[in-house]
Formats: C-alpha cells, structure tokens, sequence
C-alpha cells in the first residue's frame, strides 16, 4: 500500500462533526462528479476506491438521514480484478444537490459561502477533496510532493485560496486539462496532513523525513570531511614536492637560512601533516608556517625559471 493510501485510509476512518460532514461530501461529491439519471433523478457517484465509496455512503446517512442511499460494487472488465463502486443516492436528491452546491453538470464550480464559514468547515473540505483526488509521496522519496487535481478550473482556484489561506505556500498548473494544485516544502505538507486530520500518518511522515535528513545530513558531513581531507593531502603532496625540488638543486636542505632549512625537513618528515599541524610541531603559528613555505615556493620557481642564485638565499 502507498503512503498516500495510508493517508486516505487513516481519513476514511476519521469520525467528523455533523457541522464537518457536509463540506467533506460536497467536496467528495464536486470532485468525483456526479450524474443524474432517470425519471427519479437518482444521484450516482462512481469511485474504484470502496473506502471513499463507503466515507461518501456514511457522510450521506450521518447528513441527510432521511435519504435513501445505498452503494454496488461491479467487475470493470470480464476476468478483470479491479472494480468500481458505485454510490447511488435515491431519494431528496435536489434538495441534497441544491444544500451542497453540486453542479451535477460542472456549470456553476462555486461552493456555498456557508460551507467554508469555519475553520473547520474549510479543513473538512480540503480533506474531502484531498480523498477524491489528493496524492503525496512517501518521505522516503527523493522528493516531497502533495497536490490535489481536478477538470474544474473554478474549483481549482478555490482550493488554492483555501490552502493559502491557511499560510500554505500552495501552487498551481495545468496538466493534461487538469489543474493541479501541489506544495514541495515538507513542512507544509506535514502541516496541511494535520489541518484535514491525518495525525497518526503525519508523525509517521514526520519520523521517515526526520530519519531522512538526519542521513543526508551525516553525508554530506562526511562528504566535507573527505574533501578536506583531499585537500590537505594535495596541499601537503605540491609542498614536499615543492622541496624536494629545492633539495634536488642545492644538495643539503643545510644550505638553507636555518628558519627555511628546519621547516623544510619538518615537512618532509610528516608528508601526511596539515601544514598547521607542522607550525604546532616546529612552535611556530600558522602565519608564520605560511610565511615559511611561501619564500620555499618562491625559492623552487627560480630554480624552475633558471633565475635561482644560491649565494642570494
């Protein structure tokens, strides 16, 4: 099972208000679409997830409990295992249609202003609508992604008000005639888990990403510290070379001023020292070492240049 099914399921199982139920069906209702059919007008609402059909199906009876309602499960194709789930709302269906503000036609997008008067009544939308079509990724992904996508432009646009309404850095595209409401930042998708009520799955992702950076952050440490390590070992690499080069022309590292001449056999003792770390053994400071291995440089690029004059030294 996906991360964002674990999601769904823990929310399906969320036991909401009676204020709460009506603005999580509109949205399941606006976002799944709904058709009309027959001289009874019945009101049918297909899913090929029977947990949503069952969350629409007692979201109906906890709302409206005077409405006939009941739901089918059915084959999609012949030796097929996938099914799809098929609510069918038969009685009062107007008057339900009308109270949600469900366009069975897709003509007027817009929901009730009573629905979204609450905070809690804009969450339970975000959840209904999140269940109908929402995804996110597991945090052990390379990346994090939440969105929520429909056909319907108006809809769409409200969503994302909502979202950002609620301090959510939420943004749009347009996406095979979809649009597409996503946020990248992991914290505010830990956020917006909490706001439509998936706690339990909220920590779960909270933990997975928490253990995730922790390792990333271990690496890229330990990255820091290999490249380090690289480069003290090619500094302290062109250093030795850089006397030995010396030592190639004059014979006796002797012959240099004996502040050069102890530097440069320190140098050559420990090939695999930071150049610090042969000022600490010599007692000198790290300018001073500096100071040092610059005048040995300059000494081994006149010897290169054919310009070096030992009695000058």
């Amino acid at each position: 099972m996906s991360f964002a099914a674990d999601v769904k399921k823990e929310l399906t199982g969320r036991i909401v208000s009676d204020e709460a139920a009506k603005p999580e069906l509109a949205a399941l209702l606006q976002m799944n679409g709904v058709t009309t059919l027959g001289l009874k007008q019945e009101v049918r609402v297909q899913t090929d997830n029977p947990a949503i059909a069952r969350r629409i199906f007692s979201l109906i009876r906890q709302s409206y409990p005077k409405a006939e309602v009941d739901y089918n499960v059915k084959q999609q194709f012949a030796l097929s295992e996938h099914k799809v789930v098929t609510v069918v709302l038969h009685s009062a269906v107007e008057e339900i249609l009308d109270d949600l503000g469900v366009d069975p036609f897709g003509i007027d997008q817009s929901v009730p202003d009573w629905l979204l008067n609450t905070e809690d009544k804009r969450a339970a939308f975000l959840r209904g609508a999140f269940l109908a079509s929402g995804s996110v990724n597991s945090p052990d992904k390379s990346n994090y992604h939440l969105e929520i996508s429909t056909g319907q432009e108006g809809l769409a646009e409200q969503l994302l008000d909502l979202i950002q309404d609620f301090l959510m850095p939420a943004k749009m595209i347009n996406r095979s005639k979809h649009y597409v409401i996503y946020m990248k930042r992991s914290d505010k998708i830990v956020e917006f888990m909490k706001l439509i009520g998936a706690t339990a799955t909220m920590l779960h992702f909270e933990d997975l990403r928490l253990a995730k950076d922790m390792r990333n952050s271990a690496n890229r440490m330990m990255n820091a510290d290999m490249a380090n390590l690289q480069k003290v070992a090619d500094a302290a690499n062109s250093q030795v070379q850089t006397i030995l080069t010396i030592q190639g022309e004059i014979g006796d590292l002797d012959e240099l001023p004996a502040k050069l001449a102890d530097f440069a056999r320190a140098r050559l003792e420990h090939p695999d020292s930071s150049l610090t770390e042969i000022g600490d053994y010599l007692e000198i400071s790290k300018s001073g070492a500096n100071h040092r291995m610059r005048k040995l440089k300059e000494l081994a690029k006149q010897i290169e240049e054919g310009t070096f004059d030992a009695d000058q030294m």
